[in-house]
């Protein structure tokens, strides 16, 4: 798909099989909403060139053997423009994907809005963010795929406002238009791959990788409401907790599950994530030092070995919207014994606010669509030089403890590492929050705290122990539910 193709070539190339959806129309004013002159015989000429009556086409597909609802553009009807009846389509697609409660792809390749309808067109923006807002609250995924161009209102409304955004390498992306731009704007921030950087959209997918892709992305997102149309089919029994051990908290480990004791058929309960096994025996440390140096261990596994042992599939999610990214934390869902998991997981960094800001918005996201949060804290703390106060360090730890308060589905936390105060106390699941036993938790490093309270770097060690760090005494202190150990 890396050349402009045509919505049906397009479409052929991603789901296997497809029924189209025609809205019915009425016979419309001559030239349009604003009487443009000649804008009838472009669009007579516009839809013998390419076989669409209008820019964009819906309909019914199927996609890995789960069904969705599919818009494709066509760029060659007026350059893909938003008019009127574009706009029809557009609410009639979003309508049928709530109807059926099925996953909304959208592939995307648009100069805008329609300026042979003025404002009628730009108005359309309004219905698509409607239609949006209500697809989000009925708990339906909407992924976005941007062809080449994406650009105008398409971007700011199907393309931006979308769960998951992918984008084909080289297409052009971006609110202004090539001919509507600064002339000395850089040209790499209107591509797939100037937004990547900035946090706009979530992976550069290539055309034949597509279909797999977004396979992925309908069952793993659409499980909640396939579960809905079956009347709960779908729902398992708890897992149990049997990779703890050591003293269990004030909840015992067989409560791991206990939020979903009393589940029933109801497709709206979710199960919490199981619990990852730990990837190294260590001992428990036997001063507070001792776990702060085990948790430095260069060579203990991070993150990114954990979400290998838990998953047998996962995409990354990455960026926050507004501009950001933070490699060190890795965001994204998951296949856990074949059911979708999503994951916020610190990779040993301070962490930064687009860091944050991404977990926040996965962590809303899981919300919607009805599944689980599993997060793994390993963080020295959240970043705090210049660079990171200007981007808003506070407000963006302030957005992910809301997300994490209000969330909607159980979140599952496992400290595997370092325990920096706040910077990682944002990921901890309150009541659900379990620790390896090579990690500590502290309100603040041994080494700052001594340096407040004027003690020598003699005194980094006692300072450690007096801070009761270690897991079994976050265990004791009712801040961890229990230590988890590796299966054997």
């Amino acid at each position: 798909m890396g050349d402009r193709v045509g919505a049906r070539e397009a479409i052929a190339l991603v789901c296997d099989d497809f029924t189209e959806q025609e809205p019915p129309e009425g016979p419309g004013a001559p030239d349009g909403p604003i009487a443009w002159e000649g804008y009838d015989a472009a669009r007579t000429r516009a839809a013998a060139r390419t076989g669409s009556k209008e820019s964009v086409v819906y309909g019914e597909a199927t996609l890995g053997g789960r069904g969705c609802v599919l818009i494709s553009f066509e760029f060659g009807f007026l350059g893909g423009s938003l008019s009127e009846r574009a706009g029809d389509r557009l609410e009639a697609a979003y309508g049928l994907a709530r109807a059926r409660r099925w996953p909304l792809i959208s592939l995307i390749a648009t100069g805008g809005s329609r300026m042979q309808e003025g404002m009628i067109a730009l108005s359309q923006l309004q219905r698509v963010a409607r239609a949006s807002v209500l697809l989000r609250d009925a708990g339906v995924p909407h992924i976005a795929v941007l062809r080449d161009p994406t650009t105008g209102g398409g971007w700011a409304t199907l393309g931006a406002g979308a769960d998951v955004i992918l984008a084909l390498p080289g297409a052009q992306v971006g609110f202004a238009g090539s001919r509507v731009r600064p002339p000395d704007a850089d040209p790499t921030a209107y591509t797939t791959e100037g937004q990547l950087a900035s946090g706009q959209i979530d992976a550069m997918v290539r055309g034949e990788e597509l279909r797999e892709v977004l396979s992925f992305w309908a069952t793993a997102l659409g499980e909640r409401a396939a579960r809905t149309r079956g009347g709960g089919a779908g729902d398992t029994e708890p897992e149990a907790a049997s990779t703890v051990r050591a003293t269990p908290g004030p909840a015992g480990p067989e409560s791991a599950g206990s939020e979903s004791a009393t589940a029933s058929a109801d497709p709206a309960r979710v199960e919490p994530a199981p619990l990852p096994r730990a990837l190294t025996s260590t001992a428990l440390p036997l001063t507070g030092w001792d776990a702060v140096q085990q948790a430095r261990v260069p060579t203990r596994p991070r993150a990114e070995a954990y979400l290998d042992q838990y998953f047998t599939h996962r995409r990354d999610l990455s960026g926050d919207r507004c501009g950001g990214t933070d490699p060190g934390l890795l965001c994204g869902v998951g296949l856990h014994d074949g059911r979708a998991v999503a994951y916020v997981a610190q990779c040993g960094t301070p962490t930064r606010p687009a860091g944050y800001r991404t977990a926040a918005r996965v962590v809303r996201l899981a919300g919607r669509v009805g599944i689980p949060v599993l997060t793994l804290i390993d963080t020295p703390g959240a970043a705090n030089d210049a660079e990171a106060e200007r981007a808003g360090a506070g407000a963006a730890i302030a957005e992910l403890f809301s997300a994490v308060a209000a969330a909607r589905t159980p979140l599952t936390s496992l400290l595997i590492g370092e325990g920096g105060s706040g910077g990682a106390l944002a990921l901890a699941a309150p009541g659900n929050t379990w620790a390896t036993a090579d990690s500590y938790f502290s309100v603040i490093a041994p080494e700052l705290a001594a340096a407040i309270l004027k003690r020598g770097p003699e005194q980094v060690p006692r300072t450690a122990d007096q801070l009761r760090l270690r897991p079994q005494d976050l265990v004791e202190l009712g801040v961890v539910r229990g230590i988890v150990a590796p299966d054997h």
